[in-house]
């Protein structure tokens, strides 16, 4: 790439020195219709509970959740997600509680579609909130078996379509998944319900935070890397997308966030279909606790959002959704 101009005659400084021209060519910006306001939920009645590894997060009983997502409403968040913390009793071995239609994301399904109309919900496909070994698939013989695993994700994202989950967001990284369960969809005549491929998972470890929000840290036996994708791959992202497109995919997800820009900018450039991104619980107990402990300032919030959408995310899952929006609208 060849540099254009010279100093004295160029200064880049000049279109920096006011606030007006530094907006008017912004390259990159941020706005309430990027984000995705992700949402805990538990089984109960008028419940707020603190999750303790997220400060400021919280879990919602379904006759309190009117209470955030009023805010969602108000701040015209575009998409919601459901993630549900799962009572011990109702886990085993095969998850099999995914498939009840009783089951808290259904029943959450059934309440905020009937209430809400302006904007989309977003359900989690895969096991590890329903198995007792915290895994996201069928474990047989210590070993995570792929293809009885589609079987069950294939019923699952059926279930949720019909309670009215607007995007099936497997999560899972079985191969095959998205082929599976977009044919399943199409055979049941779900021709609209779109998919948001979680296509770029990694085994990170910026997810414990999480995995205490939906009850699953302690039960996890072993890893998941044999089906997360290695920390340290870079054109395995590649394929991995380019699989899920092929299989009907009609948005990809990179997760984590921050520390895989790499790879949203790189997926963003190969292929032109919607980039999100996921600003998981581990970055957002750093931040956040940074915050509390005076180590960084609340604009570090906008800051690492904007760095995602910089990379090519075009709409980002975040704990900051709402703090940010109410920022956005007040500016």
């Amino acid at each position: 790439m060849k540099i254009l101009g010279k100093f004295p005659s160029t200064r880049l400084r000049r279109v920096r020195n006011s606030d007006w021209v530094r907006r008017l060519i912004s390259e990159s910006n941020l706005s309430a219709n990027d984000l995705i306001l992700p949402i805990f939920i538990r089984d109960g009645y008028n419940k707020i509970e603190e999750i303790k590894s997220m400060p400021g997060v919280k879990r919602y009983s379904l006759d309190r959740i009117s209470k955030i997502l009023d805010q969602a409403e108000r701040f015209k968040i575009p998409m919601i997600a459901i993630f549900p913390y799962t009572p011990e009793k109702k886990k085993n071995n095969n998850g099999l509680e995914a498939l009840n239609e009783n089951n808290l994301v259904c029943r959450s399904l059934r309440l905020i579609k009937k209430k809400y109309k302006k904007f989309g919900v977003m359900t989690d496909v895969a096991l590890d909130p329903y198995t007792s070994h915290g895994h996201d698939g069928i474990l047989i013989n210590g070993k995570i078996d792929n293809d009885k695993t589609l079987d069950v994700l294939n019923n699952q994202a059926l279930l949720q379509a019909s309670m009215g989950s607007d995007v099936i967001a497997p999560s899972d990284m079985m191969d095959g998944r998205i082929g599976s369960i977009r044919k399943y969809l199409e055979k049941n005549k779900f021709v609209d319900t779109k998919i948001l491929s979680y296509a770029v998972k990694y085994a990170s470890s910026f997810y414990g935070p999480f995995r205490d929000a939906v009850g699953s840290k302690k039960k996890l036996k072993g890893d998941k890397k044999t089906y997360q994708m290695d920390i340290r791959n870079y054109n395995e992202a590649i394929r991995e997308v380019g699989l899920d497109i092929k299989e009907g995919a009609d948005f990809v997800m990179v997760k984590p966030g921050m520390p895989y820009l790499d790879i949203i900018s790189l997926i963003k450039q190969n292929f032109k279909v919607p980039v999100f991104s996921y600003q998981v619980s581990g970055e957002y107990s750093m931040i956040i606790n940074a915050i509390k402990n005076k180590n960084l300032n609340k604009d570090s919030i906008y800051e690492s959002l904007i760095c995602l959408k910089r990379a090519g995310s075009n709409a980002i899952v975040t704990y900051f959704a709402l703090d940010i929006a109410k920022r956005i609208k007040s500016i």
